[in-house]
């Protein structure tokens, strides 16, 4: 029986099939014309969201420039950048980024939006009491199972929902365990908390969290934007407004691919046409 390809190999052949990508060529800068379409790597998150395709669209119309989305987990759409597979990149991996950026690798990033992390988990709704006086008495309020509701930090709720599961085997949280943005604050998160992740209480899935949580009851760590467009009951926002789940999105040109449009998207990105997008939609804001 032949072997499964190995996730993150099979992830940069599908990215490399979507582009009609051939053989590497080596070191050499790639120069591309208006003619061609500006290829942009997203990472997966801002792809759900709809934020990606939305820029998309709207720097196309104001351009009549063709932009084609090239949606993987942070860390390939930053290998891509790096060898000249993409001309641009739009991530929420600050640290990787930077370090991209560092090396010379990338260049003229800018800020396009905040955005955060929140913990989504299943909310139960609270048993009806039986009435025991004509008094009114307040309704009980519905409660997640391992009890996260209203925590504010978000290593602080890791570490309940892990002293929760080892009562409940009910309990657990799915990761996409991707190299994603959102894999990256995850595991910040984990970090933070003194925690190493594990059986059986710790899932991984190939499927997009918020999906996969809903179908399985189970707490997930997901990008703001993307719950805003795909979240709802029966999960619900446990935890927010911790600063360090906090981000921001960046774009950036790669070194090696030079496309007469990178330049053009990066100053409309930051423009009021591209400020104006990133504000329309739920879960972003502009920065500044």
């Amino acid at each position: 029986m032949a072997r499964a390809m190995p996730a993150s190999l099979n992830r940069r052949a599908v990215l490399l099939a979507g582009l009609g990508a051939g053989p590497l060529i080596g070191h050499a800068q790639q120069r591309r014309s208006l003619a061609d379409p500006m290829r942009l790597g997203v990472d997966l998150a801002l792809h759900e969201s709809g934020l990606a395709p939305a820029l998309q669209r709207g720097f196309g119309r104001d351009t009549g420039i063709a932009v084609k989305l090239v949606p993987a987990p942070a860390a390939i759409v930053l290998q891509a950048l790096e060898q000249g597979e993409v001309d641009a990149a739009l991530c929420n991996s600050p640290l990787a980024e930077a370090r991209l950026v560092a090396q010379g690798f990338a260049h003229e990033r800018v800020m396009v939006a905040m955005s955060e992390f929140v913990i989504v988990g299943p909310l139960l709704k609270a048993p009806a009491k039986a009435a025991q006086s004509a008094r009114p008495t307040k309704p009980a309020k519905p409660r997640d199972p391992a009890g996260l509701i209203g925590t504010a930090s978000g290593a602080q709720a890791l570490q309940r929902l892990v002293d929760a599961a080892a009562a409940d085997p009910a309990i657990q949280f799915l990761s996409a365990n991707d190299g994603s943005g959102t894999h990256a604050i995850e595991e910040a998160l984990w970090r933070a908390a003194n925690i190493a992740p594990a059986a059986p209480w710790y899932r991984r899935t190939a499927r997009s969290l918020i999906a996969a949580a809903r179908q399985q009851g189970a707490y997930a760590l997901v990008e703001r934007g993307a719950w805003a467009a795909h979240g709802g009951p029966p999960l619900a926002v446990l935890v927010q407004g911790d600063p360090l789940l906090r981000v921001g999105v960046h774009a950036m040109r790669g070194f090696r691919s030079k496309h007469a449009a990178a330049k053009l998207f990066s100053a409309w990105l930051t423009g009021p046409k591209g400020r104006s997008v990133v504000a329309s939609l739920g879960g972003y804001r502009t920065p500044g």
